[in-house]
């Protein structure tokens, strides 16, 4: 039976996600249309109900606590059943409109589903798309993120997996680069090259290869790092030296020669590779919008390996 208490604090708990996710009580408090005093004095009548500390309140900043995570972790959920629920009773469910955020990895977002856009939302006109760069880890629920696509070997098993295809990394570098700097014969002959890198970490730098039993973890240097594909692969095309790519992401690059694979027989270990998966949260009534989408992913990329858009 659910509790009467419960149904009071309800509304207190989806304020608070709203302040979470707006950063301050005076942004969420504008949302709400209620004054931030207001608005600050809902949030402590929830702390006293809960007996817990949701936020570190100082004069500059407003800091979620752990157990206030923890606690909107939670409540994420209860926002998101209530959509879904708002969601039945419209024509939200039935007819492919709103708002749709997809999350993908950088490489992937430009290089793979950009061609998509255009012809998506001139088929579907009533849906708002929200594209998000998402090269980490991230949770589809605290972060209201309707489906991702990821580039790995272990999906999320909490999700709907769909495995759309497979990717794998690929050393290259130019023709013009080759022929001035000489053609890496082994892993660490790169030690002696100029290789991009992301340098979004200080192990991004770090090669590691392996073939069979035999690995090697080289530390690569260079004059150019970017974590950005497209212009790490114009750099490489330039003949700036030579980089890691994943396979879509050179295609055309490599069919019009303007870069050559190199160590083709090595495998490059990273955490970016294996499947090309679209994952989203399993629910009983999937809003029309998600579902048009994933049929349209899944009509126009190929599913024997190819991210080529289908003519």
């Amino acid at each position: 039976m659910l509790n009467p208490k419960l149904i009071s604090l309800l509304p207190d708990l989806a304020s608070f996600i709203l302040v979470v996710d707006e950063g301050s009580f005076t942004a969420a408090a504008k949302k709400l249309d209620v004054t931030p005093s207001a608005l600050s004095k809902l949030v402590t009548r929830l702390e006293s109900s809960l007996s817990v500390k949701l936020f570190e309140r100082t004069t500059r900043k407003l800091v979620i606590t752990p157990t206030g995570r923890q606690i909107y972790d939670q409540a994420i959920l209860m926002v998101n059943a209530a959509q879904q629920a708002v969601e039945l009773s419209t024509s939200d469910h039935t007819a492919p409109t709103g708002s749709l955020t997809v999350a993908a990895p950088e490489a992937f977002l430009n290089s793979v589903l950009q061609p998509f856009v255009v012809p998506f939302l001139q088929k579907y006109p009533d849906i708002q798309l929200k594209l998000r760069v998402a090269d980490g880890e991230i949770d589809l629920l605290r972060d209201r993120i309707d489906i991702a696509f990821k580039l790995t070997d272990k999906p999320d098993e909490n999700l709907v997996l769909k495995e759309i295809a497979s990717t794998n990394l690929v050393l290259c570098a130019s023709p013009e680069y080759i022929a001035q700097r000489g053609e890496p014969q082994h892993p660490t002959d790169l030690e002696q090259h100029d290789c991009l890198y992301l340098a979004e970490t200080e192990r991004d730098n770090r090669w590691e290869f392996f073939k069979g039993d035999d690995y090697h973890t080289v530390s690569v240097t260079g004059r150019y790092a970017v974590n950005h594909s497209q212009m790490r692969l114009r750099g490489v095309k330039d003949g700036l030296g030579i980089g890691i790519f994943h396979d879509f992401v050179i295609s055309d690059a490599l069919r019009k020669k303007r870069v050559i694979p190199i160590l083709q027989d090595w495998t490059i270990k990273s955490a970016y590779h294996g499947a090309i998966a679209m994952q989203y949260p399993q629910t009983k009534y999937m809003p029309a919008r998600l579902r048009v989408f994933i049929d349209f992913v899944m009509e126009n990329l190929t599913t024997t390996g190819s991210t080529e858009p289908r003519s």
